[in-house]
């Protein structure tokens, strides 16, 4: 696929997309005359709004590839919710109570929802965390297992499980500022360094076209409430499922069964 990209169509992607209205011009350390200096010269090289983009629509779906392959893997999402908006933190905060992996090398998510509850499910090894991503207009939750061929339904079942347990109100307020404390943590840590401070400067302008202090991004997400987190989760449940899975698929569910 890549071996077909043309020159021409190299040409025609950069001119619609590289514009100063989809550029953020960030510095960290630099005077504010020699970076607007900068700008002004991008701004006569690459002057524009770009090409017009449809808003994305959420459709649902299934694709399932099936080999050999002893482990199955398998995505389950929903859509989630718009980067910046309290819906969006309040599935942050949902994903860290059900497990976004360990955040450390060779460290373990045995505590979590989702490995708690799929532990009672079967005897086979497994994996499982939360996945979450937010967009500019719109999002994707859901869950994503590794499990044995044999157990794929009891593993993806059981997790599905546990979503509607938070759904149904069963998450206690402790969970939810445990969760909050380890999402704050998570991007404290996230923005120690210049590299990562200018990163997240820049996705914060181009996605928003503003900037939030952390002190900002720490108040919304203590903001985020139980019931916030629950109305996270029963969108999950309730809404429109999109699923990939590939692997020996006899024992997966397909998603109209979850």
């Amino acid at each position: 696929m890549v071996g077909r990209v043309s020159s021409a169509q190299l040409h025609s992607f950069v001119a619609d997309n590289f514009t100063t209205g989809r550029m953020a011009l960030v510095g960290l350390g630099v005077k504010h005359s020699v970076l607007r200096q900068l700008g002004e010269g991008l701004l006569s090289e690459r002057s524009g709004a770009g090409a017009p983009v449809a808003q994305a629509v959420y459709r649902g779906g299934e694709l399932r590839v099936q080999n050999t392959d002893d482990l199955v893997h398998a995505l389950i999402t929903s859509e989630g919710g718009v980067t910046g908006s309290a819906e969006a933190n309040a599935f942050t905060v949902l994903q860290r109570i059900l497990g976004a992996g360990p955040h450390i090398k060779r460290g373990s998510n045995i505590a979590s929802k989702l490995s708690q509850g799929i532990a009672k499910a079967t005897t086979q090894p497994f994996d499982a965390t939360a996945f979450n991503a937010s967009y500019t207009d719109s999002g994707l939750f859901g869950i994503y297992t590794i499990a044995q061929a044999d157990s794929a339904g009891e593993v993806i079942q059981a997790a599905v499980a546990q979503v509607s347990g938070v759904a149904e109100g069963n998450v206690s307020e402790e969970d939810v500022i445990r969760a909050k404390n380890q999402v704050k943590a998570e991007y404290l840590m996230s923005i120690e360094s210049d590299e990562s401070l200018m990163e997240e400067i820049g996705a914060q302008v181009l996605s928003t076209a503003a900037y939030q202090l952390p002190d900002a991004i720490l108040q919304a997400i203590d903001g985020v409430t139980h019931d916030e987190v629950v109305k996270a989760a029963s969108k999950f449940v309730d809404g429109k499922k999109t699923m990939a899975s590939c692997g020996q698929l006899l024992n997966t569910p397909f998603v109209d069964e979850l």
